[in-house]
């Protein structure tokens, strides 16, 4: 059977490298790929980018009401005609392998049991990619509901400032830490973050948490 895989960590921590390595890991093996990340992340528009600088064309965008199955049912479709109209070997795969989301903690509960149907009952693995926790330590939405049904869990690991194991989201506007503010700020210019080992969360919070 088929599995839904969460591979989370906190920012600065390799998801994004990590999801370009396996789709090139893929395809190096004459296998089919289908990349796909939530609309709202504007960083990059259309495409994933890795912070070593690695760049790539997704295959289609998510919005916020979207029907994830759905879309992925018409991309897939798209890749078995293209499959057929080129007579490929017999030899080289006309169907995907594998559905890799970028961004998956930006997804809604009810797209993330898209992707748990798409690799159940369609039977094709996902492997998605994210952050559990947003700058105030509480779960995103996406996150949690992987969290909770996803086949397996594994953390993609980075450190503090200060060489500890960073497990928060520190944002910063300005060069200042924040902790008021919506949940979805995309990074960039005006808003940065800093991954955050415990400790150096609460020093910077107050001793805060949410």
């Amino acid at each position: 059977m088929a599995k839904l895989y969460f591979r989370y960590g906190a920012m600065n921590s390799g998801k994004s490298t990590a999801l370009l390595q396996a789709a090139y890991n893929y395809e190096e093996r004459g296998q089919r790929v289908l990349l796909a990340k939530p609309e709202i992340d504007t960083k990059g528009a259309s495409q994933i980018e890795s912070r070593l600088g690695m760049t790539r064309e997704v295959d289609f965008l998510i919005g916020a009401g979207d029907d994830a199955r759905a879309l992925f049912s018409a991309q897939r479709a798209r890749v078995q005609r293209e499959g057929d109209e080129e007579l490929l070997p017999a030899d080289r795969p006309s169907d995907v392998a594998c559905l890799l989301i970028d961004e998956a903690q930006f997804l809604t509960a009810e797209q993330i049991d898209d992707l748990f149907r798409i690799a159940v009952l369609d039977g094709i693995p996902v492997m998605a990619y994210g952050i559990r926790n947003d700058f105030r330590t509480h779960a995103f939405p996406g996150s949690a509901r992987l969290l909770a049904i996803a086949h397996s869990l594994e953390e993609l690991k980075t450190i503090c400032r200060c060489g500890r194991k960073a497990v928060f989201n520190g944002r910063k506007v300005g060069g200042r830490f924040v902790f008021d503010g919506d949940q979805v700020a995309i990074d960039g210019v005006a808003v940065t973050y800093e991954s955050l080992c415990g400790n150096c969360y609460l020093e910077e919070s107050g001793g805060v948490l949410g």
